[in-house]
């Protein structure tokens, strides 16, 4: 039996719970809304009273026999296939043959898109007939109930990145790092970001804070760092897009920030980039899942050093990355044409700051290269 208090705030649905949370978000006027804005973006416009209706109606036939958190990620596989041959030139995958059934790992990942990043990793280890992971959101992308909702059912849980305080960070952390940990030592696994937000900049990059986060538990049973880390399983994970559906969102941000020094989002910006990522093209994907690490490092800085350079190494260098970093040796000149054409739609001022970011996961394999040979 589970304790239903244990991490309550924070943790995903459990079973008992599905029922009355699909419930909600069918009575949710504004999750009607927004499918029938997405769906019907003409129609919407005059005869959303009409659509609301035949939405929930339609919900309500779906979700029918959906009773189980299991049977929430079937309905979501099923998505998933939908999505991959619509909006991918295919998918695939090194190193799950490592990973044992029933164990947990904590799969740390580089982040490049919301919704997909872990889409793509639960997508491999449910084809090989392993349990998907559980997975880090932070609450900035759960301003709207209906988000927290969905987002609960499909195994999320929640980061709360906007407490503000030393004490409530302290108290939300401490919380957040006793829940990795549980779920660890009852197999489940983990998916969580290298660091907070995606790297717009194409650089893939641990934050030591993140694994002084997950220490804290560690640390209240007094254990040394290097030991209590090799008890959590870290996984390096590498996700490659050959086209990053969001890179002229991300170029525009960038060059923003750099003119300006600021950048305000939007208010339904972070819903956009969601969409965004699951419906725009991807071209190739590949989702490369590094050996356990078993070292003794000794600091949060050591260890992220030694993730990083997993990610680095193990990152698939699509022809766009190439052509970026200004290299074509073994791209073809369809290649070639499909990068420029994709950098040509784009407006003149994003363009260098976009193949920048196609870029950089080359530059970071050659100091990788450089960092295993200097060893």
């Amino acid at each position: 039996m589970h304790d239903p208090d244990l991490f309550a705030e924070i943790r995903p649905y459990h079973d008992d719970e599905v029922p009355a949370a699909l419930a909600r978000l069918i009575a949710d006027d504004e999750l009607l809304a927004a499918i029938a804005h997405f769906r019907y973006p003409l129609l919407s416009r005059w005869f959303g009273w009409l659509l609301k209706p035949l939405i929930r109606l339609a919900m309500q036939r779906r979700w029918a026999n959906v009773k189980t958190v299991r049977d929430v990620q079937m309905e979501v596989a099923h998505f998933m296939e939908q999505m991959i041959a619509g909006t991918t030139d295919g998918v695939t995958y090194s190193g799950l043959e490592q990973l044992e059934s029933g164990k947990g790992y904590l799969f740390i990942s580089n982040h490049r898109d919301i919704a997909m990043d872990p889409a793509f990793v639960n997508w491999g280890l449910y084809k090989c007939g392993l349990e998907t992971v559980r997975i880090a959101i932070g609450d900035n992308l759960l301003r709207k109930p209906c988000a927290t909702e969905l987002m609960r059912l499909n195994k999320s849980f929640i980061v709360k990145r906007s407490v503000k305080g030393p004490r409530e960070m302290m108290k939300a952390f401490t919380e957040l790092s006793a829940y990795i940990a549980h779920s660890l030592a009852d197999g489940h696994s983990i998916w969580i970001a290298q660091k907070e937000g995606r790297a717009k900049d194409g650089d893939d990059k641990t934050d030591p804070a993140i694994l002084k986060m997950f220490y804290m538990a560690g640390k209240q049973q007094k254990l040394p760092f290097a030991t209590y880390m090799q008890q959590l399983n870290i996984v390096p994970v590498a996700i490659s897009y050959e086209f990053d559906p969001g890179d002229e969102a991300k170029a525009r941000e960038l060059v923003e920030r750099a003119q300006s020094g600021s950048y305000e989002k939007g208010e339904f910006e972070d819903i956009d980039s969601i969409v965004a990522g699951i419906v725009g093209h991807k071209g190739r994907v590949h989702v490369s899942l590094g050996k356990p690490l078993t070292g003794d490092y000794d600091t949060p800085e050591a260890l992220a050093a030694a993730i990083d350079l997993a990610i680095h190494g193990q990152y698939r260098l699509f022809p766009s990355n190439l052509l970026a970093a200004g290299q074509s040796d073994g791209v073809s000149p369809e290649e070639r044409q499909r990068f420029e054409a994709r950098l040509q739609a784009m407006p003149a001022e994003l363009r260098a700051t976009a193949r920048a970011m196609y870029a950089k996961p080359v530059e970071n394999r050659a100091e990788c290269v450089a960092e295993m040979v200097d060893a």
